[in-house]
């Protein structure tokens, strides 16, 4: 009976393994078909050890049995009355040989008996065990599907080269958009520095002149006759 439950404990396990895509819930089924497992071993213990307690009764009966015939045939005996003592003798025989048979019979289920006990605690301390376990096994499938999860979106990452490419295009974009910003800068620093020039120039440039054109009338004027005093 152990070995078929076993056996049929183990299918289901290897079902649901094969098919389970939530942990936690193969998990708590597995638990489930594991108790009402148990529950039918329980039951069939208890018929085992029914079957015990009948037996037992029955050796015990058999015993009662020929202790009252041998009782008759000493009764038979104290009355003289050999023949009907020899056939109360032979129903007690009948009834040890009974008695016989029925013990070994009791003998050999109480010692099954006690091995389908032994069995079933030994499944009832397996079911407490991966009770216990239960918790620590769907927490350590949690940590590594998020583990899993984690790793396919940095592989996914990893191997998307045009999402790379594309942020080098980017950068690039954005260093010639610096350099254009700078050398329109610079563009205008110079002119800003040339018109300042110029104007300077132009500056110097006129009075200049105004000193030649100066110069030039004085010398027109030494030229001149000295008008007469007023």
């Amino acid at each position: 009976m152990f070995s078929r439950l076993k056996t049929l404990i183990s299918s289901n396990v290897n079902d649901l393994i094969n098919k389970a895509e939530n942990p936690e819930k193969m998990l708590n089924q597995l638990i489930l078909d594991m108790n009402e497992q148990l529950i039918e071993a329980k039951k069939g213990v208890a018929l085992a050890i029914a079957d015990e307690k009948k037996l037992e009764r029955e050796t015990l009966n058999q015993t009662a049995l020929a202790e009252e015939w041998e009782r008759k045939a000493m009764v038979a005996v104290k009355a003289g009355k050999d023949d009907l003592a020899k056939e109360a003798l032979l129903r007690k025989q009948e009834y040890d040989n009974g008695c016989l048979e029925y013990k070994k019979q009791w003998e050999a289920q109480k010692a099954s008996t006690t091995q389908l006990k032994e069995s079933l605690r030994d499944l009832q301390n397996k079911i407490e065990e991966a009770q216990r376990k239960k918790n620590l096994l769907i927490a350590r499938a949690k940590r590594a599907e998020a583990q899993q999860k984690i790793q396919d979106t940095i592989s996914s990452v990893s191997g998307n080269k045009s999402a790379f490419e594309a942020f080098d295009r980017m950068a690039r974009k954005v260093d010639q958009i610096e350099a254009q910003a700078d050398a329109a800068r610079e563009l205008a620093d110079l002119s800003l520095n040339s018109s300042l020039e110029k104007r300077f120039a132009e500056l110097e440039k006129s009075d200049a002149s105004a000193d030649i054109l100066l110069a030039d009338l004085k010398e027109k004027m030494k030229a001149l006759p000295a008008s007469p005093p007023e």
